[in-house]
């Protein structure tokens, strides 16, 4: 009988001094979320590109509509080998 009391004793005084500073409950940070982008593809790359590509075929279409008054756009005579009729 003395050796549990000693023994609950014992257990009663290690347990105590581990509880000493008293429980503080622990933090934890809130959960990082992550949102996905629209699905739209406004603003993504391949709209962005096919933009470009678009307005630059305008650009082409437009510069090259400018020179069809039946001259050449290779600046001069044809190489003097023009025939008048």
């Amino acid at each position: 009988m003395k050796k549990v009391v000693l023994a609950s004793a014992l257990a009663l005084a290690t347990a105590s001094a581990s509880f000493a500073g008293g429980y503080e409950e622990p933090m934890i940070d809130a959960p990082v979320l992550v949102q996905d982008g629209s699905s739209s593809s406004a603003g993504s790359m391949g709209g962005n590109a096919l933009l470009l590509l678009l307005g630059a075929a305008a650009i082409a279409l437009a510069l090259d509509s400018g020179s069809s008054d039946g001259t050449s756009s290779s600046g001069g005579n044809n190489g003097g080998n023009q025939q008048q009729n």
